[in-house]
């Protein structure tokens, strides 16, 4: 069993290694120079292959099979950039004494969870609109008795 992992983990760490290889040479200015010049090839061999529907499907084919392969390695860059995003928001709420540990894997919650937090977040903007102080903010749990705290001191001061 634990050879059985250990294998796994090559041919993962060989496809992870093949996958970043192959995402950052795609989406580099000589992937796109190869890409155009094969392009600029195909287009001036029409003539030699009388334009047939051979010549065409050959780059039909082509950019077909390469456009089935690039979705899925760019899928896995997405889904590795957007965790590695998630992990570092969610070290910079942890450090955060004033931040809501709640927040923390939001990304698992349904679309009507997240309406119900984009909801709070409208109204928690329309608070910090009445303090005319960009600086403040607000924590999830604690938004609406900080800002009426807030309210109060500088109710405090204008009338002293």
């Amino acid at each position: 069993m634990a050879s059985s992992n250990k294998q796994r983990e090559k041919k993962s760490s060989l496809f992870e290694r093949f996958a970043n290889a192959a995402t950052k040479f795609t989406g580099s200015s000589p992937a796109f120079l190869v890409a155009a010049g094969i392009v600029v090839l195909w287009a001036a061999s029409g003539p030699f292959f009388n334009y047939s529907e051979t010549w065409q499907l050959v780059i039909n084919t082509g950019t077909t099979i390469i456009t089935f392969l690039m979705v899925f390695l760019i899928q896995k860059a997405q889904n590795k950039d957007g965790k590695a995003i998630q992990l570092k928001l969610n070290e910079l709420i942890a450090a955060h004494e004033r931040a809501s540990n709640r927040m923390v894997d939001i990304e698992d919650l349904t679309e009507t969870e997240l309406d119900d937090l984009h909801n709070f977040y409208v109204k928690l903007s329309r608070l910090a609109k009445k303090e005319n102080d960009i600086h403040n903010s607000h924590s999830i749990d604690a938004a609406k008795e900080i800002n009426e705290f807030k309210l109060k001191g500088a109710k405090k001061i204008n009338k002293s």
